[in-house]
């Protein structure tokens, strides 16, 4: 996977967070593929050592083993690095709502260190994960940066806080960070084991155990279900994109609308597998609908996905049937 050639120079050194986490390995394994350097950090509060287990004896691949509440790990781990992909965050919306505050301290504090650190280092350039939960409430359909509604979640706040420092490290201390509102990424090695597991894992999970699955709400709410070599491809070419681009956030999706439902039964087609669902109420914090207007990155990033959701599931499926 050459990722449309794209090209850094010899010897360019990236720096993962969240590197064991189901991005994270995945940015990992694509970096190490095309012959550069990276140094990955994990706490594994979140990450697990299988996904980085075939990277570790690689030669152009280093661990630390930290956490990004520590400022010393931190700027350890920023030292002599080009470009920095900050991935590690705690997840899940229910979560967020229960521990508020353990999601403040990983998720603000950090980031803010990890941007710290990025500054001291001069690395050239800082892209972070953000997330679709930034728009909240907001009804307008499809989603487009700087029209947001108010926030539903304390994940949701601890995102667009951390765009904040995106936008405040860029214009008052010069580091050039871009920041990524993911729409519902899925794809291999993402866990479906967690109480918080995204919907596709864990609907494959239960399917293939025999065990009715749970759909929150009516299951006619919608997302923009994006593939992660999507993402993949948009952490790259923002190290590359014009230093205009920075200080400012993108969203990260496919621009297509997929229910609840329809990505259900879709997936007990695939399988051959009919079990009915079981309705239950739904998630305090979740939003109902959710589409992404893409053309912000496409023009000021070049993001220009190939991976449409049908084309992802169906990827996404094989591995999960091969790997589960």
């Amino acid at each position: 996977m050459g990722y449309k050639g794209i090209k850094f120079p010899d010897n360019t050194l990236f720096l993962v967070t969240g590197a064991a986490g189901f991005i994270g390995s995945n940015l990992v394994e694509a970096i190490l593929r095309m012959g550069y350097k990276v140094r990955g950090i994990d706490n594994f509060s979140m990450g697990k050592k299988e996904n980085i287990a075939e990277c570790i004896n690689n030669a152009n691949f280093d661990f630390i083993e930290g956490d990004i509440r520590d400022f010393q790990i931190c700027e350890t781990a920023c030292k002599g690095v080009d470009y920095v992909l900050h991935q590690a965050a705690l997840g899940s919306v229910p979560r967020s709502m229960k521990e508020p505050l353990i999601y403040e301290d990983n998720n603000i504090k950090g980031t803010s260190n990890m941007m710290e650190a990025a500054k001291q280092a001069c690395v050239k350039r800082f892209v972070y994960a953000s997330s679709s939960s930034v728009y909240g409430d907001s009804r307008k359909l499809p989603k487009k940066e700087g029209e947001e509604g108010n926030l539903l979640s304390t994940y949701a706040m601890t995102k667009k806080v951390t765009e904040l420092y995106g936008k405040f490290y860029t214009e008052a201390y010069g580091l050039k960070c871009i920041g990524l509102r993911y729409f519902n990424v899925f794809g291999r090695r993402q866990d479906p084991n967690s109480q918080y597991a995204a919907v596709i894992p864990r609907f494959i999970k239960a399917l293939k155990e025999g065990k009715q699955v749970e759909i929150y709400g009516d299951g006619e709410q919608t997302r923009d279900f994006t593939y992660v070599e999507n993402v993949i491809e948009a952490n790259l070419k923002s190290c590359l994109a014009s230093d205009t681009a920075c200080g400012d956030v993108y969203n990260i999706a496919c621009g297509e609308r997929t229910s609840i439902n329809q990505l259900y039964y879709q997936m007990c087609e695939q399988l051959g597998i009919k079990i009915a669902p079981n309705y239950v109420k739904p998630r305090l914090g979740d939003i109902k609908h959710s589409l992404a207007d893409i053309s912000k990155a496409k023009e000021l990033l070049n993001y220009s996905p190939d991976w449409d959701y049908a084309k992802g599931f169906a990827e996404a499926i094989k591995w999960y049937i091969e790997n589960m």
